[in-house]
C-alpha cells in the first residue's frame, strides 16, 4: 500500500466514523500530523476523495467534507437501488449454502444488536450492515460492479443515517436483511433484487427526512 493509499484510507475512515462531519474543514497539516503521513500523499488523497464526491476542494481555501442536498441523496440512492439490486440478482444466481454462512452470521449479528440496547449499538449496526452489503456484492462475482457501488456509497452517510432510524425502522431494515438472505438461499433472483431495492428505498426515506 502506498503512502497515498494509506492517507486515503485514513481520511475516508475518519469521515465515515464521524471525526469530520459535513462541511468540516480538512487542513492538510493537521491531517498529515494525525495520520503520521507527509503532506504530499494527503494532498493526493484529498484529490481522490474529491473525485468520489466525499470531499470538496475549494480554490485557495483548502478542503472540506462534502455536504448532501436532497437532490444528491436522491441521485445516490437511486443509483444504489439499481446497482445493488442487480448485484443481489447476480448473487442469488450464484448462491450456495456454504457461500451464505458469513452473510447468515452478519444477519444474526444485526438482529441481536437491534434487539438489544447496548451503548454504541447503532455504530455496530452500521458496521455489520456495511459488511453485509459488501458480502452480497462479493457473492455477485462482479468486481467492477462492487467498485462502482463503493464509489457511490459513502459510509459516513450510511453510518449517520442509522442514528436517525426509529426502533420500528431499525426492525424493518433488519427484516429486509433476513428476507434477502431467504431469497439468496432460495436462489430466486427476482425476489432478491426486489427486496434489495425496497431496502435501499427505505434508507432513502430516512435520509430524506433528515435532509428536511
Amino acid at each position: 500500500m502506498t503512502a497515498t493509499d494509506r492517507a486515503y484510507a485514513w481520511i475516508r475512515d475518519a469521515i465515515a466514523n464521524g471525526v469530520y462531519g459535513a462541511g468540516d474543514r480538512l487542513p492538510e497539516v493537521e491531517l498529515a500530523s494525525e495520520a503520521g503521513i507527509s503532506r504530499t500523499p494527503v494532498r493526493e488523497a484529498l484529490r481522490r476523495l474529491d473525485s468520489e464526491g466525499i470531499v470538496e476542494l475549494l480554490p485557495n481555501r483548502g478542503s472540506r467534507v462534502a455536504g448532501w442536498s436532497a437532490h444528491d441523496l436522491d441521485e445516490a440512492f437511486e443509483l444504489r437501488s439499481q446497482l445493488e439490486g442487480y448485484g443481489a440478482r447476480l448473487a442469488a444466481q450464484r448462491a450456495g449454502t456454504g457461500e451464505l454462512s458469513e452473510l447468515t452470521q452478519l444477519v444474526e449479528g444485526m438482529e441481536e444488536v437491534v434487539a438489544g440496547r447496548a451503548p454504541g449499538r447503532l455504530d455496530r449496526i452500521a458496521e455489520l450492515n456495511g459488511k453485509f452489503h459488501s458480502g452480497v456484492l462479493e457473492l455477485a462475482g462482479n468486481r467492477r460492479l462492487a467498485s462502482v457501488v463503493q464509489a457511490i456509497v459513502q459510509r459516513a452517510l450510511v453510518a449517520r443515517t442509522f442514528h436517525l432510524y426509529t426502533p420500528q425502522e431499525l426492525a424493518r431494515s433488519s427484516g429486509h436483511h433476513r428476507e434477502l438472505l431467504d431469497a439468496l438461499s432460495a436462489g430466486d433472483p427476482d425476489w432478491a433484487e426486489a427486496i434489495m431495492r425496497a431496502h435501499i428505498y427505505h434508507g432513502r426515506m430516512v435520509a430524506r427526512r433528515a435532509a428536511r
